[in-house]
């Protein structure tokens, strides 16, 4: 399912708009990347949690020169799927 499919799906099951919608599912993800940019994470009961994690520096190796380079630490977005979805999935 692309963005466009999960528009229209989310049209169809709240009786609004494609272009409400749309808008909706914007300013969810907008306001996901704000939380997660600041540090904090998001916790939706019966669906998950979307939380920032801390990748740790460590050596890679460059495959065209065998050279061994540091590949630097950063913070990566990650999602915890909660138990119903889970359940859910695994039906």
């Amino acid at each position: 399912m692309n963005k466009g499919q999960l528009v229209e799906s989310i049209a169809k099951k709240s009786n609004l708009s494609v272009k409400d919608s749309t808008a909706a599912l914007n300013a969810f993800i907008e306001s996901v990347k704000e939380t997660l940019a600041k540090g904090d994470s998001i916790s939706l009961v019966g669906f998950g949690t979307f939380l920032v994690r801390d990748r740790a520096e460590r050596t890679g190796r460059n495959p065209r020169t065998k050279e061994e380079v540091v590949i630097p630490a950063v913070k990566v977005p990650a999602f915890k799927a909660g138990k119903p979805l889970k359940e859910a999935v695994n039906k």
